[in-house]
């Protein structure tokens, strides 16, 4: 089981067209054939978006997510504890991404294919469909504590599937069932097989920003754990080949299984983080 989804992880179905984000951000028509700028930035906020980068471009999206707001000065509201992930992504296709990041938190390494299987279009086919996959390497595991540990259990894999309509100029709304193996979990009693639903969605507030959240059902945790679905909430503010993305969220890890398996923050108790994206592109 765990070698086909790993076979999943590396082949694309079927590929389409993208639009230049400079083309999209004065674009306020949804019918134009495809509806054009449903998501503007790669990712809502956590989840990853329906939108890719064009054939031959090249997108540098750098991501800050501070430590928790509830510690106020003691630790100059979490920007004394900031988490880094640098995430490079390259268009192969209009609808074919390949991607390599670095992230800070638990130093992550990751490697990504995105790539559109369907494109929603006026009288055409309702939704966006846009496959998702990671290969994760997790190198802060430490071999003095843990003695049998081996290269393997360092892995975690990712497939997602993208399910995105824009419902009018200013409204998108996405749907993101996931499942994520990881090989070596932190619970005895969490199945390294998890599965769970992503739900966001963005609000246009204007020529220039919109408001976008996103929540994880994490649908299989284990009783004891500790760990909370992600609730994130955040702004986009679009400045030519720039999208900037301010929020606040319950997870300080940015890759997929770390956000949606060890979201350690709760809004009730004001364990929360400011971040942002800031992606460039060239």
């Amino acid at each position: 089981m765990k070698h086909f989804l790993f076979l999943l992880c590396l082949i694309p179905l079927t590929l389409f067209s993208q639009d230049d984000l400079l083309d999209e951000i004065d674009t306020d028509s949804t019918w134009s054939d495809y509806a054009e700028a449903t998501f503007k930035g790669l990712k809502i906020v956590n989840f990853e978006s329906t939108k890719l980068v064009a054939k031959k471009e090249f997108t540098l999206i750098v991501s800050h997510r501070f430590g928790s707001l509830e510690n106020g000065f003691d630790n100059f509201f979490g920007l004394d504890e900031a988490v880094t992930r640098l995430n490079f992504v390259y268009g192969l296709s209009d609808g074919l991404n390949i991607g390599f990041s670095r992230s800070s938190f638990q130093k992550i390494y990751e490697f990504s294919l995105k790539y559109r299987l369907l494109r929603q279009k006026e009288n055409g086919f309702p939704f966006t469909v846009v496959g998702f996959n990671e290969i994760l390497i997790n190198t802060a595991l430490d071999e003095d504590n843990l003695p049998l540990l081996e290269f393997k259990h360092r892995l975690s894999y990712v497939a997602q599937l993208l399910i995105s309509r824009k419902l009018s100029s200013n409204f998108s709304l996405e749907l993101a069932p996931t499942f994520f193996h990881d090989n070596f979990v932190y619970l005895d009693e969490q199945d390294n097989s998890q599965f769970a639903l992503g739900f966001g969605g963005r609000y246009k507030l204007g020529k220039r920003w919109s408001i976008n959240a996103d929540y994880g059902w994490h649908m299989n945790r284990a009783d004891n754990s500790p760990f909370k679905n992600p609730f994130s909430i955040g702004f986009d503010l679009e400045t030519g080949g720039h999208v900037f993305q301010m929020h606040f969220t319950n997870a300080q890890g940015m890759n997929t299984n770390t956000f949606l398996g060890q979201g350690s923050g709760d809004w009730g108790d004001g364990n929360i983080y400011f971040g942002f994206n800031l992606s460039r592109r060239f």
